[in-house]
């Protein structure tokens, strides 16, 4: 890609207005088939923050001690940290997750919330954490996971 067609694609990043950036990202979010089957909601997505939400579901629980699957989170934990590095870009701009940690701080037995935020947006790679909270059996809502995500960007031709 030349130098005019980056600062093209910047431009064009500029010209979408954040609230049309989250906008897209609820529409993208909508009509995604996983993210229908575990009830994702995109909270809100700018700035390069995030936060989504997925409702308990019996349908997704560990059989000994009916909290949500480790694997319901971590998907949770790389959706809004996505979600929350694409909200700093326009749509020209693709990803792919190339590392993830999550640290799983306690058991969820209720509605999971995920907050992520942007450590680095670069050229060609892209860094989050994450924090997923739920409300524990005492009322309180608590961690019950962190994680951190890195992801490889795509702008323009770089693929």
């Amino acid at each position: 890609m030349g130098e005019s067609d980056a600062s093209s694609r910047r431009e064009d990043d500029a010209e979408e207005t954040v609230e049309a950036r989250e906008r897209r990202l609820r529409e993208e979010a909508a009509q995604h088939g996983l993210f229908g089957l575990l009830g994702l909601d995109v909270e809100s997505a700018r700035e390069g923050r995030a936060v989504l939400t997925v409702p308990f579901d019996e349908t997704f629980t560990n059989l000994p001690n009916d909290s949500m699957h480790g694997g319901v989170t971590a998907a949770l934990i790389d959706t809004a940290s996505g979600f929350a590095l694409r909200s700093t870009f326009g749509s020209g701009v693709g990803l792919t997750t190339t590392d993830m940690n999550v640290r799983y701080v306690r058991p969820a037995t209720a509605d999971l919330r995920a907050e992520a935020h942007v450590v680095r947006a670069g050229t060609s790679v892209g860094v989050t954490e994450c924090e997923v909270t739920s409300v524990a059996p005492d009322g309180d809502r608590k961690v019950v996971a962190t994680g951190g995500t890195t992801y490889r960007l795509f702008r323009g031709d770089s693929a």
